[in-house]
Formats: structure tokens, sequence, C-alpha cells
């Protein structure tokens, strides 16, 4: 019988399912995998960070139930050396974003972050967080007072309440980048440079020049950092060792 007869085996029901689903999800057959040995765990942080309030579902949300329980998990797992943070989340809520933000600063291991399209509100908190940080050239980070939404007691206390929640934000990222204190009360207070509100848009390079990421890059650049960190502190703990 002439080969380009030949029936070609058919493929099993499940196997045109994964085919479909992988085709539906993501437009193509061949999906890339992580090897199952690796020693970074890849954590995203996109859309808006959810907190104690649920997101109407057709927001993209980070949720903070979720996020926390993965960064204790990264601690604990020995076979874990290297966390890698990847931002382009447009902020949300303060005190889940701190939340995690302080939770990043805390690890053991080493931790590199990297801002792709943008870095914007509460978290500029988190992308500073980490060891080393990273912002392509084309991502941006806003940076603006805090604000509350929906219904507001109007007595001095909840301005006192924003002010001292302010100071928070303000306090971890000046301790946590180059960047002064002086120069991100300029930024976050600034007139003029968004429409019709009080902040500042910072682009790749400014962000890197102002001290408050280390520098611009991408993932080859962040990955290559993490390897470095975590082959550094592979160094000092057979130092203390010996």
């Amino acid at each position: 019988m002439d080969e380009k007869n030949e029936q070609q085996p058919e493929r099993k029901p499940e196997e045109k399912d994964s085919i479909m689903s992988k085709i539906q999800q993501l437009g193509e057959t061949a999906v890339p995998q992580l090897p199952q040995d690796t020693n970074i765990h890849c954590l995203t942080i996109i859309g808006q960070i959810e907190g104690h309030m649920q997101l109407p579902p057709q927001n993209k949300t980070t949720k903070y139930e979720h996020v926390i329980p993965q960064i204790v998990a990264v601690e604990q797992n020995p076979k874990i050396e290297g966390l890698l943070i990847i931002l382009n989340t447009v902020g949300g809520d303060v005190e889940a974003g701190l939340a995690i933000a302080e939770m990043l600063a805390s690890l053991s291991k080493p931790t590199v972050s990297i801002v792709l399209g943008g870095g914007h509100s509460i978290g500029v908190p988190i992308a500073v967080s980490c060891d080393y940080s990273y912002i392509a050239e084309t991502a941006t980070m806003t940076i603006h007072p805090v604000r509350l939404t929906g219904l507001v007691i109007g007595v001095p206390q909840t301005f006192e309440y924003l002010d001292k929640m302010q100071e928070r934000v303000i306090n971890f990222v000046t301790s946590h980048s180059n960047i002064t204190e002086e120069k991100f009360k300029e930024l976050m207070f600034s007139k003029g440079n968004l429409t019709r509100d009080i902040g500042t848009n910072v682009v790749g390079h400014e962000a890197a020049e102002y001290g408050l990421m280390n520098e611009v890059g991408g993932v080859g650049q962040a990955i290559k950092k993490l390897n470095e960190l975590i082959g550094d502190r592979a160094s000092q703990n057979e130092g203390l060792i010996q």
C-alpha cells in the first residue's frame, strides 16, 4: 500500500480535548513548560490588587489571599532558591498591597522584581520590596497620594487615618529603594503631570534615575541577576558551614 494513502492514527478523545483547550486558551498547541527541577518560582501580580472588598467579575485581579500562601510556600520549600516577581498592575487595595510587599521584603531567599507595562499606585511598594528591581524601558509607574473610594465619614479623624496610611507607603518605599523621601513626596504631590489628578507618571529610565528602581531591563536580565543572588547566598552558606 502507498504510504501517502496510509491513515494517520486517530487521536484519543482526551488528546483532542487537551489540544482544543490550549488553542482556545492560548492560541497555540505547543506551550513552553518550566523544567521540573527549576529552583526559581515565578509569581505574577497583574490587574488590580484585590483586598477586603471583592471586585466585579470582569476585572482582572490579583487576590491577596491567593498570593500570601504562595509566598509562605516559597519560604518553606527547600527546592525553591529564588523568587521572581513580575508586575503589570494598576494598583488596588493599599493594605493588601503593603501586606504583600512586607512579606516579600521579609523573605530569607533572594528576590528580583520586574515591572512590565505598569506598576502603578500600591504596585510601587511591591516592586521595590525585592532585593533587586528592574523596569522595562517602556513601562510606567504612577506615584500619587492615597485615595479613598465609597462612603467617607467627614471628620478630622478620617483625614488623620488617611495621612498615616500614606506615611506608611512613603516610609516603606524610601526604606527599600534609593529614592529620597523629599523626591518621592515631590513626585507624589506634583500638579499637572496627571490630567485632572495629582501625582507623577514615571517611565522606565526615569524610575532608575530617581533611584526608585535599580535598573532598566527585561526578563533575561532579571533571571540572570536572580541566579547571581542565589549563587552569592549559596557561597555565604558554605562559608558559615566551614
